[in-house]
């Protein structure tokens, strides 16, 4: 039996923001538990809400040094959901509030304090890890303290560390004396060759300093990011640690995205009865949405954090052009204001074409995944991209830009020998995307009986668990 610690910002069901609250949600639970003892770290955010905190139950408590700060309280609390222990790092003053994340200088303290943390409770839960697990630069700091403070105590000595990076934009960047203070990390750990950047700090560069192996969320975004236009300054770190760096695509749940079990959906279907089942699905979400019942009209979906990454800005520059065409588009997202005035407006000026939810809401994008002909997703870059794959497994068909874990899971459609899961285009271009949504829009009037077999081609994919799952596995295994 193997002991996989992950530790990471935000996890499902009891905290998300994003991608990274599924995948350290659901790769715990696909992991073989026969042969792997996984558990999971995480904050103790008070804004978790009170059906999952009545669960937690107190271990213990101490007291932690932490550099300039001083003496710190940790508190320990547990929970067992789905045969996965839970530990949560409580400290109120760091985890207070109605949100797990604010602003970057205090983001970098709290989880300056939680990765030390992290690692500090071990002993106290009884819990040692042959691996550890980091996710993005809120653990970034784990593989640090672990060489450079705790390698001397038996108890940590060949414990092994991953870190995985699902946006590499964000990395925990500020100035040295602050991160000293925040951590007591000694100034062997603030050179160029570890933790300094540009003079400053940086959270996720000494993880992949320290870390043994390094993965991200897809094969292309592994070899994108040691490229300078997706580097993010850290394409030579990481083109010389490429030997050490692999790409394992994510999956979603299946017991969540199931269209033939989904109870937020208004009718369940299977691959058999899609289009049917995509129709009152369809006709459903138009009534609730105020827009006009036409079962016959493309319904193009947009679920998506409302920014530049994005590609709302080729959204944007296309939108009059777009809408003369016959489509409803339905958007549901927030992000940066000036996108979500944007389809605020539209949605006005065009009551019968755009519904703008600026919200984020779990049950409605259900509703869309399964009610939406297409989804749209132009991004700049894209990790891996969680959008696409449920969108495949509900029957609704993805136009993509060619990046990232777009690339690896949307196969392009190809009309003369009837193959492909979906649109996509390479450039970063408005009039190259518009193009592509138009011959979409022509294979879906003109040539039903093509789309409704890419539908179904698309439905057949397995994008669960199961295979990234084996892929851990072996790199586990891999570390000893």
């Amino acid at each position: 039996m193997k002991n996989i610690l992950f530790v990471a910002s935000e996890c499902v069901p009891f905290i998300k923001t994003g991608g990274l609250a599924d995948v350290a949600g659901a790769l715990p639970k696909a992991l073989d538990k026969s042969r792997y003892d996984v558990r999971v770290v995480l904050p103790d955010y008070t804004c978790i809400p009170e059906k999952y905190r009545g669960q937690f139950q107190y271990v213990d408590s101490f007291q932690m040094e932490l550099g300039g700060l001083g003496r710190v309280y940790v508190g320990v609390m547990t929970c067992r959901v789905e045969g996965i222990t839970y530990y949560f790092i409580d400290n109120e003053h760091y985890f207070g509030g109605d949100k797990p994340y604010g602003d970057l200088l205090w983001d970098i303290e709290k989880f300056c304090f939680f990765s030390k943390a992290a690692l500090s409770i071990l002993p106290t839960v009884g819990f040692r890890p042959d691996v550890i697990h980091c996710h993005d630069w809120q653990a970034g700091l784990v593989p640090v303290f672990l060489h450079e403070m705790f390698k001397d105590n038996p108890f940590y000595r060949g414990i092994r560390t991953v870190v995985t990076i699902h946006n590499l934009r964000f990395q925990g960047v500020w100035d040295i004396p602050a991160m000293k203070r925040f951590t007591g990390l000694p100034d062997r750990a603030f050179t160029p060759d570890r933790l300094e950047f540009h003079r400053d700090a940086n959270m996720l560069k000494g993880g992949l300093v320290y870390a043994d192996r390094i993965t991200t969320v897809s094969g292309t975004y592994a070899w994108e990011i040691q490229q300078p236009s997706f580097g993010e300054g850290l394409d030579g770190l990481l083109r010389a640690k490429s030997g050490t760096l692999s790409g394992i695509l994510n999956g979603i749940d299946y017991d969540i995205y199931d269209p033939v079990t989904d109870r937020k959906l208004y009718a369940n279907y299977d691959k058999n009865g899609v289009r049917q089942g995509k129709a009152a699905n369809k006709a459903a979400l138009q009534r609730e949405l105020a827009l006009p019942e036409d079962p016959e009209v493309m319904m193009v979906g947009m679920i998506t954090r409302l920014t530049d990454q994005k590609g709302l800005d080729l959204v944007e520059r296309v939108m009059d052009w777009l809408l003369t065409s016959r489509i409803q588009l339905v958007i549901i997202g927030t992000g940066d204001k000036k996108y979500e005035d944007l389809f605020r407006r539209y949605e006005w000026e065009r009551k019968e074409k755009v519904s703008a939810n600026i919200c984020f809401n779990d049950d409605r994008a259900h509703k869309l995944y399964a009610a939406a002909d297409a989804m749209l997703m132009p991004s700049l870059f894209e990790p891996c991209g969680l959008t696409q794959l449920i969108s495949l497994r509900y029957g609704t068909v993805p136009i993509v830009r060619e990046t990232g874990g777009l690339k690896d899971t949307v196969e392009p459609y190809n009309e003369y020998v009837q193959t492909g899961t979906g649109f996509s285009f390479a450039n970063y271009n408005a009039e190259e995307m518009l193009d592509t949504i138009f011959y979409a829009e022509r294979v879906f009037y003109d040539t039903r009986s093509c789309w409704d077999e890419m539908v179904r081609r698309g439905m057949e994919q397995d994008f669960s668990w199961r295979s990234s799952a084996q892929a851990y596995q072996s790199l586990y295994d891999q570390l000893g």
